[in-house]
């Protein structure tokens, strides 16, 4: 089977061709973009398709990246995979963040506990907690320094992600540390999508509310129709 990947989740806008028979990567695109993933992803993904030499016609599945991460990205990324997904009649399978994460730090630290833990700000990290297996045993969550540092500490686990450093720093760095990026390499989720095969449609995995809300003073008030009068005056 051939897999289109896409993730959109950090900073960069990425796509790659995957035959999951074979297990190889048959070609990417990837472009450190920082914002507007919707502006470049289609191109981006005509690229990877270019480079691994195959048509839409002949993918049978895509695979996507549904956060944590970008509320923005996270949007375009999920609902373009399941666009295409809906247009060629092929399943689409969404990869945590934290997931490919944990998965590039095992390759490297075999046989391991992983914690991967994303910075998110306001002194919060995002994380979760995978076993030797890369069963994951906790979250993904929301949890606080202290708490991210107390079960890296009770599972000796490998860090990695954004968060790691700061992590290891609270426990005097004395953890051994993968990955420290935003996001795994695009073809880590295209390896964890086709060992998954289909299953719920993918969606965005948004662990707090998003940071822009509507200002409560520029809020009308909702007014009763039975208040009115027959031409909308106040009766």
């Amino acid at each position: 089977m051939k897999l289109l990947a896409i993730d959109c989740a950090a900073s960069l806008c990425a796509a790659c061709v995957y035959d999951a028979g074979a297990a190889t990567e048959l070609g990417r695109k990837v472009l450190d973009l920082g914002k507007e993933h919707a502006e470049h992803l289609m191109a981006v993904v005509e690229a990877a398709l270019k480079a691994g030499g195959i048509g839409y016609q002949e993918l049978g599945a895509v695979a996507v990246s549904i956060g944590p991460g970008s509320f923005t990205g996270l949007r375009v990324g999920v609902s373009t995979a399941r666009g295409l997904a809906l247009a060629l009649k092929i399943p689409a399978i969404g990869v945590t963040t934290l997931e490919a994460l944990a998965a590039e730090t095992e390759n490297a630290f075999p046989g391991r506990d992983v914690l991967a833990a994303l910075d998110a700000g306001r002194e919060e990290i995002h994380a979760a907690l995978f076993d030797k297996a890369l069963v994951l045993t906790y979250g993904p969550a929301v949890v606080t320094l202290s708490e991210a540092t107390a079960m890296a500490v009770n599972a000796s686990a490998i860090l990695a992600g954004t968060a790691a450093p700061q992590i290891a720093a609270a426990a005097g760095n004395s953890f051994d540390v993968g990955p420290v990026s935003a996001t795994a390499d695009i073809a880590t989720y295209a390896r964890l999508a086709a060992a998954k095969g289909p299953g719920e449609k993918p969606k965005p995995l948004y662990l707090r509310g998003a940071d822009a809300k509507p200002q409560a003073g520029f809020i009308l008030p909702r007014q009763d129709r039975r208040d009115r009068g027959p031409r909308g005056k106040q009766s």
